[in-house]
């Protein structure tokens, strides 16, 4: 755990001016690849950038912003957080995926989702009625492409495909992750292909996602199947003092949450609650050593591979959000990584 993969996540949200001016979608997509380029120069492992297809957010095809960010860095591995499958043909999104693996020398990498929100179904002409089935048959012939062979497959919601072959061909396989909220039945489907499994906490105490975690071994052994690594992404905001995170975070955090239960019967979320999820539950707002020691502690309790932080949370400040890149990378991560080994060397 020592040497946990640190990575950032971002959905482009649409970020302000300082003077509290929101930016447009244009913007906030060179936004985004600033503060990529940022992460790649202070060390961040990862740079994950979502797939959404609402007004606040600006990022709708995560990999041509990623190819983007290829062009500009050097070192740091290039994600998709999620890439909705189920609503995406598995073919184009293999290829354009390889063709950014290209690109930026072997960094690339798809986290693959069914997607929390549900507005690229009818915009790409698929119906809600067939959410589970879209995703299982899709990853299923996602799962066969990763061989890069010749492929044979029928299915009920796209083309059958005979001996078909897909290029470009990678010169060492795509990283693939199965990005997952919370349901047993996603955990067991990772398993069952042998994926790297993602786990969305994004509220609540990160403990209660322990059960997965084992269910997602069990699954493997039973299944015959190689589990993968394992990772948590979840949200939280940088500053230099506490107060001050808190400050920077809670407006936009507010807008965004209420923005998003407003369409799912949730009540307005309020300042208790927002304090209360960094306290105890999954946020992770604060100072460096604040967040680095409760990255330390998710970790370790959980035993994962890998932790992102998803960075930016409504409309927060494009120069508040540079420097929580900067802080995340320069303090947070070599910090995590010392506390891990202090604690390992405590238990020999």
């Amino acid at each position: 755990m020592t040497d946990v993969v640190m990575g950032l996540d971002t959905f482009g949200d649409l970020p302000t001016q300082d003077d509290g001016a929101l930016v447009g979608h244009a913007r906030a997509i060179r936004q985004v690849v600033d503060e990529a380029v940022l992460a790649d120069q202070v060390g961040v492992d990862v740079i994950a950038v979502g797939e959404h297809h609402r007004p606040d957010y600006s990022v709708s095809a995560p990999d041509v912003v990623l190819a983007g960010i290829a062009g500009r860095t050097s070192r740091i591995r290039l994600a998709s957080g999620v890439t909705v499958l189920s609503s995406d043909d598995p073919v184009r999104v293999y290829q354009r995926f390889a063709t950014l693996d290209a690109l930026s020398d072997g960094r690339a990498e798809v986290i693959l989702g069914r997607g929390s929100f549900t507005e690229s179904f009818p915009l790409f002409g698929y119906d809600l009625a067939d959410y589970e089935v879209l995703f299982e048959e899709k990853l299923e012939l996602f799962s066969r492409l990763l061989a890069e062979q010749p492929v044979t497959w029928t299915g009920s919601t796209r083309a059958a495909l005979h001996e078909a072959d897909v290029y470009p061909k990678t010169e060492h396989g795509l990283r693939t992750w199965i990005g997952v909220g919370g349901s047993p039945q996603s955990v067991v489907r990772t398993a069952k292909y042998g994926l790297p499994l993602m786990l969305a906490i994004i509220g609540g105490e990160p403990d209660r996602f322990a059960p997965y975690i084992d269910l997602y071994q069990r699954a493997a052994a039973q299944l015959g199947t190689t589990a993968g690594a394992v990772g948590v992404h979840s949200p939280g905001f940088i500053a230099d003092t506490d107060e001050e995170a808190k400050e920077l975070s809670y407006p936009g955090f507010k807008i965004q949450r209420d923005r998003v239960g407003a369409d799912r019967g949730w009540p307005p979320v309020h300042r208790g609650q927002f304090e209360g999820e960094i306290a105890h539950g999954s946020l992770y707002v604060g100072s460096p050593e604040t967040v680095a020691r409760k990255i330390a502690d998710t970790v370790g309790l959980l035993g994962v591979d890998r932790f992102d932080l998803i960075y930016t949370s409504g409309p927060q400040t494009m120069s508040s959000r540079l420097r929580a890149v900067e802080l995340y990378g320069t303090q947070v991560v070599p910090r995590v990584r010392e506390l891990l080994a202090e604690r390992a060397s405590a238990r020999v």
